[in-house]
């Protein structure tokens, strides 16, 4: 492999087009070359800013193609882990969008295939590249709020008139919990290092079969903690860390790169401060990152056994909800 990490995408999503391929693209050290869609229309938004990019009719042809090194899988939540495995079994590197799983269990055979093949594999958690969530895991790390006693987080936006989005939809494996609680139950794991909480409370509504509105309560050892997304509620997103001696208040924690300039506000004892990171692209962020960590074996933020711990407390977020 050259030094350039050649890419490829299974599927012509939305979201493909409008964030990770033009990331890709843009990423030092990366090079978009190959797109796998059953509509060759849909490649077109692709190739306006990538002419040489080459479309496959189908998945396994892209798959098998010896020009490329790695994919981005943006497929519904319900095919990650077998276009995951399949592409590992092609010898592909493999960066698949959340959840990796709908499952935790199902995530042990990819790290298990993961380390059989040497191949990188994780999990699109994009804001784990991001600078403003270092720093608020290392002001809580450094004891900048003295002990971490509560943390609460919301995500919400409002999709009730696309009844056909897969994000409303049981059997692509949709709803808010998969869709957007793992940010918020991901990011506080992540920021605070914690083991699993458990989980004392859940309420969730559904809607033909999807949650689209799910509040958590959860105890973790030594803070609360309180989650709730909806896909039926107007656009809002923060996560509060709130500690003895101050709090962190993170204002755009998930969509910072759509929002212009993220900011993270520390109050405590000593005054109040904002760090300010504008015009950040997380999605650029993360695949240079990824690229790093298949190059030289750099560091990488967010490991599929990170995946797991997160998923593993939306599976126990699921079961208390049908208790």
């Amino acid at each position: 492999m050259s030094n350039i990490l050649r890419w490829g995408i299974l599927g012509a999503s939305n979201f493909a087009e409008r964030f990770m391929a033009p990331a890709i693209h843009a990423a030092i050290g990366n090079e978009l070359v190959a797109l796998a869609t059953s509509n060759a229309a849909k490649a077109a938004p692709f190739q306006a800013f990538c002419p040489s990019l080459e479309v496959f009719g189908d998945y396994d042809a892209l798959l098998a193609s010896p020009n490329i090194d790695a994919v981005y899988i943006p497929l519904p939540n319900h095919l990650h882990v077998a276009w995951t495995k399949k592409a590992l079994q092609a010898g592909k590197h493999v960066l698949c969008e959340k959840p990796v799983a709908l499952e935790a269990n199902e995530i042990d055979d990819l790290i298990a295939l993961r380390d059989q093949t040497g191949l990188v594999a994780a999990e699109a958690f994009m804001i784990a590249h991001h600078p403003q969530w270092i720093e608020v895991r290392d002001r809580i790390a450094a004891g900048d709020i003295g002990t971490l006693r509560h943390v609460s987080g919301q995500f919400c936006y409002n999709n009730e008139s696309a009844t056909d989005n897969i994000r409303n939809l049981a059997e692509f494996g949709g709803g808010a919990a998969r869709d957007i609680g793992v940010y918020i139950y991901a990011s506080t794991l992540f920021a605070t290092g914690a083991k699993l909480p458990e989980i004392t409370a859940v309420s969730m509504r559904e809607e033909g079969g999807v949650d689209v509105f799910t509040d958590v309560q959860a105890q973790f050892e030594g803070f609360t903690y309180s989650g709730m997304v909806s896909m039926r509620l107007a656009p809002h997103q923060e996560m509060l860390f709130l500690g003895d001696k101050g709090k962190i208040r993170v204002t755009t924690p998930f969509n910072a790169n759509v929002a212009g300039e993220a900011q993270v506000w520390l109050s405590n004892e000593a005054g109040e401060t904002v760090s300010r990171y504008p015009g950040l692209n997380q999605y650029v962020l993360q695949v240079e990152n990824f690229a790093q960590f298949v190059g030289t074996g750099a560091a990488y933020p967010y490991t599929l056994e990170d995946s797991k711990k997160a998923q593993s407390m939306m599976d126990q977020i699921f079961a208390k909800a049908k208790k």
